[in-house]
C-alpha cells in the first residue's frame, strides 16, 4: 500500500484542512477516487448552486436595508407633518398673543414646544436608522462573491 492510498491524517492536505466537515454546497471528498471527469462535471451544478446562494444572500440584505430606509423616510414624514403643524400652531400663537394678554397664545406655545420636543426625537431616530444601513451597497454580498472569486482563483482564505 503506497502512502497516496492511505494518506497521513495527522494534518491538513492543500486547501481542505477539515474534509470530515460538511461543504456548503453538498458533500465533497478530495480524497474519492472519482474520475476527474466527474469532478469536472460537478462544476456547473456546484456554480449554479453559489450562483442562487448569493443572489439570496443579496436579496434578504436588500430587503433589511430597505426595511430601515422605509422606517427611516416615514420618520422623516412624521417629522414634516409636524413641523407643518409646528408653521400653524406658531402663526395661532402670534395671532392669540396680540389679541390677548396671556392665557390663549401661552397654551398655544406649550403645544408648539410638545410638537418642537416630538419632531427632534422622531429626526433623531430617523438619522440612526440611515447610518445604520451603511449604504444600499449589498456589501456582504459582494464581500462573499470576492471571496468566491479568489477561491476560484486559488488565492486567500476558503473552505
Amino acid at each position: 500500500m503506497s502512502t497516496y492510498d492511505k494518506p497521513d491524517e495527522s494534518h491538513a492536505r492543500g486547501p481542505f484542512p477539515n474534509t470530515e466537515a460538511p461543504m456548503r454546497f453538498g458533500k465533497f471528498n478530495p480524497k474519492s477516487k472519482r474520475p476527474i471527469g466527474q469532478l469536472v462535471g460537478d462544476v456547473p451544478r456546484l456554480g449554479i448552486a453559489l450562483a442562487k446562494a448569493e443572489a439570496q444572500q443579496a436579496k434578504q440584505e436588500m430587503q433589511a436595508k430597505a426595511v430601515m430606509g422605509g422606517t427611516g423616510a416615514a420618520l422623516f414624514g412624521v417629522v414634516a407633518f409636524f413641523a407643518i403643524t409646528l408653521w400653524a400652531v406658531l402663526i395661532t400663537a402670534a395671532i392669540l398673543g396680540l389679541n390677548t394678554v396671556f392665557a390663549p397664545w401661552l397654551s398655544a406655545l406649550i403645544v408648539a414646544g410638545a410638537l418642537l420636543v416630538i419632531m427632534i426625537i422622531a429626526a433623531i431616530v430617523a438619522i440612526v436608522l440611515f447610518k445604520r444601513m451603511k449604504g444600499v451597497v449589498p456589501k456582504e454580498t459582494v464581500d462573499s462573491v470576492k471571496q468566491d472569486l479568489n477561491a476560484l482563483k486559488g488565492m486567500g482564505k476558503y473552505e
